[in-house]
Protein backbone atom coordinates (compact mmCIF):
# COMPACT_ATOMS: atom_id res chain seq x y z
CA UNK A 1 0.00 0.00 0.00
CA UNK A 2 1.27 3.76 -0.81
CA UNK A 3 1.63 6.26 1.95
CA UNK A 4 -0.55 8.19 0.07
CA UNK A 5 -3.23 5.31 0.65
CA UNK A 6 -1.65 4.89 4.19
CA UNK A 7 -2.34 8.74 5.25
CA UNK A 8 -5.94 8.49 3.13
CA UNK A 9 -6.98 5.59 5.31
CA UNK A 10 -5.95 7.12 8.50
CA UNK A 11 -7.63 10.50 7.29
CA UNK A 12 -10.82 8.77 7.03
CA UNK A 13 -10.51 6.28 9.94
CA UNK A 14 -10.10 9.39 12.03
CA UNK A 15 -13.14 11.25 10.71
CA UNK A 16 -15.28 8.32 11.12
CA UNK A 17 -14.17 7.51 14.56
CA UNK A 18 -14.59 11.30 15.54
CA UNK A 19 -18.02 11.26 14.47
CA UNK A 20 -18.78 7.72 16.13
CA UNK A 21 -16.87 8.19 19.31
CA UNK A 22 -19.08 5.33 20.39
CA UNK A 23 -17.67 2.47 18.51
CA UNK A 24 -13.90 3.98 19.58
CA UNK A 25 -13.98 1.33 22.45
CA UNK A 26 -14.34 -2.47 21.93
CA UNK A 27 -13.03 -5.83 22.80
CA UNK A 28 -9.95 -6.77 21.29
CA UNK A 29 -10.23 -10.48 19.71
CA UNK A 30 -9.14 -13.23 21.36
CA UNK A 31 -5.71 -15.22 21.39
CA UNK A 32 -6.78 -18.72 22.43
CA UNK A 33 -3.48 -20.72 23.67
CA UNK A 34 -3.87 -24.54 24.00
CA UNK A 35 -0.74 -26.78 25.50
CA UNK A 36 0.33 -29.58 22.10
CA UNK A 37 2.81 -31.06 23.97
CA UNK A 38 5.20 -30.62 26.46
CA UNK A 39 5.82 -26.81 26.31
CA UNK A 40 4.68 -26.22 22.98
CA UNK A 41 1.94 -24.51 22.61
CA UNK A 42 -0.32 -23.58 19.42
CA UNK A 43 -2.16 -19.71 19.86
CA UNK A 44 -5.07 -19.35 17.31
CA UNK A 45 -7.39 -16.27 16.77
CA UNK A 46 -9.78 -15.10 14.78
CA UNK A 47 -9.58 -15.58 10.89
CA UNK A 48 -7.60 -18.85 11.20
CA UNK A 49 -4.46 -17.18 12.26
CA UNK A 50 -1.97 -19.26 14.62
CA UNK A 51 1.30 -19.75 16.02
CA UNK A 52 3.02 -22.20 18.29
CA UNK A 53 5.73 -21.13 21.17
CA UNK A 54 7.99 -23.41 22.67
CA UNK A 55 10.94 -23.08 25.31
CA UNK A 56 14.13 -23.98 25.39
CA UNK A 57 15.08 -27.45 26.63
CA UNK A 58 16.39 -25.99 29.78
CA UNK A 59 13.33 -25.26 31.05
CA UNK A 60 11.95 -28.77 29.51
CA UNK A 61 10.48 -27.59 26.31
CA UNK A 62 12.43 -28.62 22.84
CA UNK A 63 13.03 -25.01 21.16
CA UNK A 64 10.92 -26.11 18.54
CA UNK A 65 9.24 -22.62 18.21
CA UNK A 66 10.11 -19.20 19.88
CA UNK A 67 9.66 -18.44 23.27
CA UNK A 68 6.06 -16.52 24.29
CA UNK A 69 9.55 -13.93 25.61
CA UNK A 70 10.09 -13.23 22.07
CA UNK A 71 7.20 -13.12 20.84
CA UNK A 72 6.49 -10.28 22.86
CA UNK A 73 9.77 -8.56 21.99
CA UNK A 74 8.41 -9.30 18.37
CA UNK A 75 5.10 -7.40 18.67
CA UNK A 76 6.66 -4.72 20.49
CA UNK A 77 8.92 -4.25 17.56
CA UNK A 78 6.38 -4.88 14.96
CA UNK A 79 3.93 -2.62 16.63
CA UNK A 80 6.04 0.29 17.36
CA UNK A 81 7.64 -0.03 13.32
CA UNK A 82 3.89 0.03 11.91
CA UNK A 83 2.96 2.80 13.85
CA UNK A 84 6.23 4.48 12.68
CA UNK A 85 5.33 3.94 8.79
CA UNK A 86 1.57 4.94 9.49
CA UNK A 87 2.83 8.56 11.02
CA UNK A 88 5.57 8.92 8.25
CA UNK A 89 3.21 7.91 5.81
CA UNK A 90 0.31 10.93 7.14
CA UNK A 91 3.38 13.19 6.90
CA UNK A 92 5.02 12.85 4.12
CA UNK A 93 8.25 11.77 5.59
CA UNK A 94 10.57 9.38 4.24
CA UNK A 95 12.14 6.17 6.54
CA UNK A 96 14.81 4.30 4.47
CA UNK A 97 15.26 1.44 6.03
CA UNK A 98 13.49 1.71 8.81
CA UNK A 99 14.48 -1.17 11.55
CA UNK A 100 12.75 -1.52 14.99
CA UNK A 101 15.01 -4.01 17.01
CA UNK A 102 13.67 -4.82 21.20
CA UNK A 103 15.53 -6.46 23.33
CA UNK A 104 15.12 -7.15 26.94
CA UNK A 105 16.96 -8.08 30.12
CA UNK A 106 15.67 -10.76 32.07
CA UNK A 107 15.92 -13.12 35.08
CA UNK A 108 15.24 -16.76 34.74
CA UNK A 109 14.48 -16.78 38.49
CA UNK A 110 11.38 -14.76 38.51
CA UNK A 111 9.34 -17.44 35.95
CA UNK A 112 11.28 -20.42 37.86
CA UNK A 113 10.10 -18.90 40.85
CA UNK A 114 13.12 -19.16 42.52
CA UNK A 115 13.35 -16.24 44.63
CA UNK A 116 10.15 -14.31 45.33
CA UNK A 117 11.76 -10.85 45.08
CA UNK A 118 12.69 -11.14 41.32
CA UNK A 119 9.96 -10.79 38.65
CA UNK A 120 9.11 -13.07 35.99
CA UNK A 121 8.91 -10.32 33.18
CA UNK A 122 11.94 -8.29 32.02
CA UNK A 123 13.92 -5.98 34.24
CA UNK A 124 14.40 -3.73 31.34
CA UNK A 125 13.65 -2.98 27.36
CA UNK A 126 15.92 -1.68 24.91
CA UNK A 127 14.25 -0.09 22.02
CA UNK A 128 16.89 0.87 18.74
CA UNK A 129 15.54 2.33 15.64
CA UNK A 130 17.41 2.43 12.90
CA UNK A 131 16.58 4.73 9.96
CA UNK A 132 18.74 5.30 6.77
CA UNK A 133 20.23 8.64 5.34
CA UNK A 134 17.26 10.98 5.83
CA UNK A 135 16.95 14.70 4.65
CA UNK A 136 15.20 16.13 7.81
CA UNK A 137 16.49 14.55 10.89
CA UNK A 138 14.12 16.56 13.00
CA UNK A 139 11.38 15.22 11.16
CA UNK A 140 12.39 11.88 11.13
CA UNK A 141 13.00 12.31 15.21
CA UNK A 142 9.55 13.46 15.78
CA UNK A 143 8.13 10.50 13.58
CA UNK A 144 10.16 7.90 15.55
CA UNK A 145 8.73 9.20 19.05
CA UNK A 146 5.28 9.99 17.83
CA UNK A 147 4.92 6.43 16.32
CA UNK A 148 6.20 4.88 19.50
CA UNK A 149 4.03 6.93 22.39
CA UNK A 150 0.97 5.69 20.24
CA UNK A 151 2.13 2.28 20.02
CA UNK A 152 -0.42 -0.27 21.54
CA UNK A 153 2.03 -2.69 22.77
CA UNK A 154 4.61 0.21 24.44
CA UNK A 155 1.70 1.74 25.91
CA UNK A 156 0.79 -1.81 27.83
CA UNK A 157 4.33 -1.95 29.04
CA UNK A 158 4.33 1.66 29.91
CA UNK A 159 1.03 1.45 31.98
CA UNK A 160 -0.32 -0.75 34.71
CA UNK A 161 -3.03 -2.37 32.47
CA UNK A 162 -5.28 -3.98 34.96
CA UNK A 163 -5.49 -7.82 34.51
CA UNK A 164 -8.63 -9.87 35.29
CA UNK A 165 -8.64 -13.65 35.73
CA UNK A 166 -11.43 -15.57 34.77
CA UNK A 167 -10.67 -19.08 36.00
CA UNK A 168 -13.47 -21.64 34.99
CA UNK A 169 -12.93 -26.00 36.22
CA UNK A 170 -15.20 -28.42 35.28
Amino acid sequence: MSNWRIAEAIKSAREYLGAHTDEARYRDSVASAVVVEGLRVRVTGMDGFSLETDMVAGVGGTGSAPSPGWLFRAAYASCAATLMAMRAAEQGVELPGLQVDVDSESDDRGILGVSEGVSAGPASIRVAVRVGPAADEAAVREVVEWGLKHCPVDDAVRRAVPVELDLRIG
